[in-house]
């Protein structure tokens, strides 16, 4: 089968389109073949070297497709199902072994392009919105990037809880996108934007920031929060943030700070099926939507990360086998 392997770290072009053996699943796994596969962030992350993977390794960790192998063990799924999952190494491929406990089954009005781009970043949307700072009714948020797919999302949460949403984005199509999802008000990143912020919020500032673009934007986050609200740092789009002093955020006003990931906040099936599963279903019924806004052939995959780094793509994207 077809796969993209990274044999040494670096910028896209250390992705190769390459044939590799076919997986063999075990016990407790599924053989799925692989209809789309998520693009994410933080493939890049493992890519460039900024997070360690042993090398070499098939990328991707996101996507959908049709089960063709079920291990021995394996009784909540059956050949033919339409699942999709989150944490599967080796999704940009043909063929991809997911653990059956990873695994979640697709309702039948999603697509397979959505189902690919919708767990990671709508359970974030989901942890952040509902757990990190769980958003209340009359709450004014601030959410940075939010023509990405999980800004997106969470502005569609946040506004479903009765909050006020504020977002940051680069250019009018991402602003028309940003308040399609609901966003109120709309700020660019050149702006000041917590001056703005501030001015928004009589000077009190937002309850809870969501910031996934990082070291050019958590300045503004910290400035934008107002006494005892909360900051959630959840990505590095535009590289890690510089060291902090903690001290700093007396004089800010007693601030929470907190850097979550999508895998403590899915630690058992039970809480993977309750984010996945309720993700899954609002898109279903038509209560959230989400945004492909591209579909790369797998062969490209070197052009999907290109276009991903240079904030070149909205919403959603994926590759296609």
């Amino acid at each position: 089968m077809h796969a993209v392997v990274v044999n040494k770290t670096g910028g896209p072009e250390v992705l190769e389109y390459t044939e590799v053996p076919d997986p063999q699943p075990g016990e407790t796994d599924l053989l799925v073949a692989v209809d789309a596969a998520g693009i994410n962030f933080i493939d890049t992350y493992f890519r460039s070297g900024m997070y360690p993977r042993p090398l070499p390794y098939t990328v991707g960790d996101e996507g959908s497709g049709v089960v063709e192998a079920v291990g021995a063990q394996v009784t909540q799924f059956a050949v033919g199902d339409r699942v999709a999952w989150s944490a599967a190494p080796g999704s940009y491929a043909e063929k991809v072994v997911v653990a059956a406990d990873k695994a979640l089954h697709v309702p039948d009005h999603v697509s397979a392009p959505q189902a690919a781009s919708v767990l990671l970043q709508g359970m974030t949307a989901h942890y952040l919105a509902n757990s990190t700072y769980p958003i209340q009714s009359g709450d004014v948020v601030l959410v940075h990037a939010g023509a990405g797919g999980t800004g997106l999302l969470l502005t569609q949460l946040a506004k479903a809880k009765g909050a006020t949403v504020i977002t940051t984005v680069s250019t009018d199509e991402k602003e028309e996108l940003s308040r399609g999802a609901g966003a109120d008000h709309v700020l660019r990143y050149e702006a000041d934007v917590a001056a703005e912020v501030r001015d928004l919020t009589g000077g009190e500032g937002v309850h809870a920031t969501y910031d996934g673009v990082g070291k050019s934007t958590f300045e503004a986050s910290v400035a934008s929060t107002r006494v005892r609200g909360t900051v959630a740092l959840f990505g590095a789009a535009s590289g890690p943030v510089p060291p902090f002093d903690l001290q700093r955020l007396n004089g800010l006003g007693s601030l929470f700070v907190t850097r979550p990931t999508l895998a403590h906040h899915v630690r058992n099936r039970e809480e993977l099926e309750w984010r996945g599963g309720e993700v899954l279903n609002l898109l279903s019924d038509g209560t959230l939507s989400v945004r492909v806004g591209a579909e790369y052939p797998l062969a490209e995959a070197a052009r999907a990360h290109t276009d991903l780094e240079a904030r070149a793509t909205t919403g959603s994207i994926v590759l296609v086998p």
